[in-house]
């Protein structure tokens, strides 16, 4: 098992992965620096192999597909993820191990939202984006994480190996901040600056569509996490929406003695209906998802006592 492992997602980073690389090793000299090249097009993986990376490849598309080889192949006792893009300074990365070797931090985030990133980044939808996603996630989860987005965090040993990797895309940062979250697991977070991708690099992130996909995966989580949350937002949904169309209808059977909107009623008594068992289904998850995070609590007992054999 190694002490710390780097990890290096790529896709076409030939520009900046040497740099990447470089930083890492001073910043963390006993380090083990993982790139692992996602059919990349360039000559990224030739890049990293020659400047000493163990060099790995997976051949589905998507972060989430890497991110997902990358925890099922390495054993690490601390784990450091950074984008192979040069946007994130690894001179904060010892600080961010020490949290997790010596804090007992199981995620740590890089924030970069309090820091440079508002400056620096030319896109403004993805700011917009980012404050988005981090206000929704806050307050639907009731936590005070101050980057959701970011690329460059720690992970223990614990995390890496309880987490389902579902996403396969750029909504994984969002999947592991939920589910750090949900399970009660310690999150911290680390200052970091950010600075814009130098001149002919180019992100792969997409602001509409991948920005689309992180919201229906918070919306998905939150119905995931906190069932009976969400269904009792949809059985309220429902219910006002079910007297907003009975009040006439009553209103007039009190002045007239008539029911002159029958198909109306009978709408209403069935969305009524739709409403009383979205509350009662979300009782009856919120059930079952304590259970699972009771079962949850067992299995990083579990992978604990694999880690200190």
């Amino acid at each position: 098992m190694d002490k710390i492992a780097v990890l290096i997602p790529c896709y076409n980073e030939e520009k900046t992965i040497e740099k990447v690389i470089k930083d890492s090793r001073n910043a963390l000299p006993d380090a083990v620096i993982y790139v692992y090249d996602n059919n990349s097009t360039d000559k990224t993986a030739e890049i990293a192999e020659k400047n000493g990376a163990v060099v790995r490849h997976e051949y589905m598309q998507g972060k989430g597909n890497v991110i997902r080889r990358m925890f099922r192949e390495i054993d690490a006792e601390c784990y450091i993820m950074v984008d192979g893009d040069d946007t994130y300074p690894m001179e904060f990365a010892s600080k961010m191990a020490d949290c997790v070797i010596n804090h007992n931090a199981d995620m740590v985030v890089g924030d970069r939202l309090s820091s440079t990133y508002f400056t620096e980044n030319k896109r403004p939808f993805h700011n917009f984006g980012n404050s988005l996603v981090r206000g929704s996630i806050n307050r639907l989860f009731n936590c005070d994480i101050k980057d959701i987005m970011t690329g460059f965090r720690a992970f223990s040993y614990q995390f890496v190996k309880t987490f389902p990797v579902i996403s396969k895309g750029f909504e994984i940062e969002t999947e592991m901040t939920i589910h750090a979250v949900s399970n009660n697991m310690q999150v911290e977070n680390v200052i970091v600056e950010y600075r814009d991708r130098p001149d002919g690099s180019e992100s792969k992130l997409n602001t509409y569509s991948d920005g689309m996909k992180v919201l229906l995966t918070i919306t998905r989580l939150f119905r995931e996490y906190k069932p009976f949350n969400y269904f009792a937002i949809l059985a309220a949904v429902l219910m006002i929406l079910a007297l907003v169309f009975f009040i006439p209808v009553f209103i007039a059977y009190l002045e007239t003695g008539l029911v002159d909107k029958f198909p109306t009623l009978i709408v209403c008594g069935f969305v009524g209906l739709a409403s009383v068992l979205s509350l009662y289904a979300g009782m009856i998850l919120e059930n079952i998802a304590k259970r699972n995070r009771k079962d949850f609590e067992m299995e990083l007992i579990r992978i604990g006592d694999i880690k200190n054999r």
